[in-house]
This record gives structure tokens, C-alpha cells and sequence, in this order.
């Protein structure tokens, strides 16, 4: 019964995959049948069950290249270089598709008993013939848009110029355009901050913002300095104006209250309703908890003191003197400390109350390490603004 339900199974998926490969073949996706045929034959390929795939295999194939072949013939006719992409890729294609079926072969029918025929070709002088105009057509291509002032065109040729050489490595010279594209893409960016309000503002907290090497960025086309390198013409600069800190007193608030409740206060024995000590098996008494009235006054010290932080993220452009974003940025760091004391019997308190009776006061924070502990907020808020609003597209 286990065997025959193992059959049924083993034809009902290859009945399924015979169906998507039709399906596949039917609808102009040949190579999706060939790819389905393909896969289904890489084992038993001499089966039974699997002729259906050979048979689909062959037309698939045999439409797919007649396709392919026709599609090159109306582009090359049409001697436009810009084809010249599509005119290689479907050559690649050609020879890809036949490296797929060439492993399986022999594969052989049994009505009627023959080979399956699949008519291959050597497309080397094509796919060399192709590849070559191509890598000429994206050289002149990426050439012309780096004689362009636009840095979107430069990096438009870099990404031209990086796929030619992965098609065609140290074509000419690709790999000197490329550092020329790259160099004529990149945005650079001056990094500073203002101080508008009428208190200090800590070197730790300037020094956290305008290191930009910690935030991750990985920006291919923009480098942020926080120092002016006369050799460089900045593009735009980034000004994080300090608007406002506010920075509450020094406060600690006593809270006073009552707890009360019944606690554990050692054993003592058992009794059963006449009053009797209850014993165990041995003749010992039974001991159980014994609880008493318990009260404790708990006196409770909050120490608190906040910080306030509100700055203007400003992008101008400093080749036309225009600004070109503004944006708020803002963080809040609290100081909070709690520690109590207590009067009477301590188990009557919640036990959350018990690593409070532990701690002391504790000395609040200058106004300076204040302001410094709002900058890894600040940073990360600062970053999140510069993913969301790049310099380039």
C-alpha cells in the first residue's frame, strides 16, 4: 500500500511539472520550459515518465532560438549602436542556453525511437563581434557624458563604465575614466555648527556630530568634512544650528507613605480546630508560618534634572548660495534617581521598594555632561535625516 501510494505521488508531480512546462511553452516563455524540462531531467532522464520533458525540451528550444535569432537580425538591420547591449546579451543568451541541455545529451525517445535533435552552434565570433561594439558604443557613450559639468552625468558614466569592465576588463582606458567619473560624481560636503543659543556648547557634543566617519553612511558620492581642505570646491555645506537648551534645576521630591500588611515572622506549630498540636508521623509537630501585624513608613527621594536640545539641520548649495532643506532636529536627556529609607518593619513594603532601600543619593550631572548625553540621540537622529534627504539622487 506504502509503494503504490509512493508511485502515485511520483506521477502526480511529474504530471504537475510536465503542465508548467506546457504552460511555460504555451504562453512564450521558452526558456522557463526549458529551464523546468531541464531540471526535471537532470535525474532518470531515461525514464518513462519523463519523455514528455524531452519532447517539450526540443520545442522549447527550438522556438527560443528561432526567436532570439529572429529578434538579432531585425537590430542588426537597423544599424543603431545603442542596440548594440541587446544584440550581445541575446548572442549570450544563445550560447548559455544550448550550455544548459549539452550535459543531458544523449537523450532518446522511445516513440519514435530516435535522439532528441537540438541544432547547436558556435556563437564565439558573434558574442566577440557583439561584445566589441557594445564596449565601443558604452565607451564613446560614457566619454560624452564626462566632458559634461553635471555630476548626475559622471555618475551615470561610472556605472556605464563599470559594467563595460565587467564584460570587457581593462578595455582601453575604462579603469582611468572610472576614477575620473568618480571623482567628477562625487558631492562634497562642508560639515559645521552654530551656536545660537546663550549656552556653551560642550567640544565632546561638536566632536560627536561632525564625526562622520562613525555613521555609516557608506556613501559612494558624498564625503561630509568637518574641516575645509583648500584643495576642494564644496559643493554644499551642512550647518547644524544649536536654536535652544534647556536645562531644568536641580530637583529632588521626598514622598512619604504607609504600608501595611500581615508578614512571616518565623514558626510556630499547627493546631486543628480543638487546639491540639498537630503531629507528623514521627511524632514531631507540624510547623507552619506564623505572620504578625506588620507596618513601615517608607520615605521615598526622586532626583531628577532634564535637558533640552533643539537645533536646525540646514543643506545650502553653496555653488548657487541657495538653501535647499531645513530641518528640525531636537533630543531630550532625563536624569532620573530614586533611593529610599524606612521606618519600622521593612517586610510590610513591596519588595520593588527593597533595591530602592539599597541606593544613596547620588550627585546630579553638570549642565555640560548634560548637554554631552544628549549627542548619541542627536547623532543618530542626524543620521536618519541625511539617509532620508541625500545630496544626490
Amino acid at each position: 500500500m506504502k509503494k503504490t501510494t509512493t508511485v502515485f505521488l511520483l506521477l502526480l508531480f511529474i504530471a504537475c511539472g510536465v503542465k508548467t512546462t506546457q504552460n511555460h511553452l504555451n504562453t512564450g516563455n521558452y526558456d522557463a520550459a526549458i529551464d523546468t524540462a531541464v531540471a526535471a531531467l537532470r535525474s532518470n532522464k531515461d525514464s518513462k515518465g519523463k519523455q514528455e520533458y524531452i519532447y517539450l525540451l526540443e520545442e522549447a528550444f527550438s522556438k527560443a532560438v528561432a526567436r532570439d535569432q529572429r529578434e538579432i537580425k531585425m537590430l542588426e538591420a537597423a544599424k543603431n549602436a545603442a542596440e548594440s547591449e541587446k544584440i550581445y546579451n541575446l548572442y549570450i543568451g544563445l550560447h548559455q542556453r544550448q550550455e544548459k541541455i549539452i550535459p543531458l545529451l544523449p537523450l532518446r525517445l522511445l516513440t519514435p525511437a530516435r535522439e532528441a535533435q537540438f541544432t547547436f552552434h558556435d556563437y564565439t565570433s558573434e558574442i566577440t563581434k557583439s561584445r566589441n561594439a557594445f564596449a565601443a558604443f558604452s565607451y564613446q557613450n560614457a566619454s560624452a557624458l564626462l566632458q559634461s559639468y553635471d555630476k548626475a552625468a559622471a555618475r551615470k558614466a561610472y556605472e556605464n563604465l563599470a559594467y563595460l569592465n565587467t564584460i570587457y576588463p581593462n578595455y582601453k582606458d575604462v579603469t582611468i575614466l572610472m576614477e575620473k567619473a568618480l571623482v567628477k560624481g562625487t558631492e562634497f560636503v562642508y560639515v559645521t555648527t552654530k551656536n545660537e543659543t546663550r549656552i556653551a556648547i560642550p567640544k565632546r557634543l561638536q566632536n560627536e556630530l561632525l564625526d562622520f566617519s562613525t555613521f555609516g553612511l557608506d556613501d559612494q558620492w558624498t564625503i561630509f568634512h568637518n574641516s575645509k581642505d583648500k584643495n576642494i570646491s564644496y559643493d554644499y555645506s551642512l550647518t547644524i544650528r544649536f536654536q535652544d537648551i534647556v536645562i531644568s534645576p536641580e530637583q529632588t521630591h521626598e514622598k512619604e507613605f504607609v504600608k501595611e500588611r500581615d508578614v512571616e515572622d518565623g514558626e510556630k506549630n499547627k493546631v486543628d480546630g480543638k487546639g491540639n498540636t498537630v503531629k507528623d508521623g514521627k511524632g514531631n509537630p507540624v510547623k507552619v508560618p506564623n505572620y504578625t501585624h506588620g507596618k513601615v513608613t517608607i520615605y521615598e527621594f526622586r532626583q531628577y534634572k532634564s535637558c533640552f536640545v533643539k537645533a536646525q539641520i540646514e543643506y545650502l548649495n553653496l555653488k548657487s548660495n541657495q538653501l535647499i532643506g531645513s530641518f528640525p532636529l531636537s533630543s531630550e536627556f532625563v536624569f532620573e534617581s530614586i533611593y529610599a529609607k524606612y521606618k519600622g518593619n521593612k517586610k510590610a513594603a513591596d519588595t520593588g521598594y527593597y533595591s530602592y532601600f539599597d541606593k544613596k543619593q547620588v550627585p546630579f550631572p553638570s549642565n555640560e555632561q548634560m548637554i554631552s548625553d544628549t549627542s548619541t540621540d542627536l547623532k543618530l537622529k542626524l543620521k536618519t535625516i541625511i539617509i532620508n534627504n541625500r545630496f544626490h539622487n
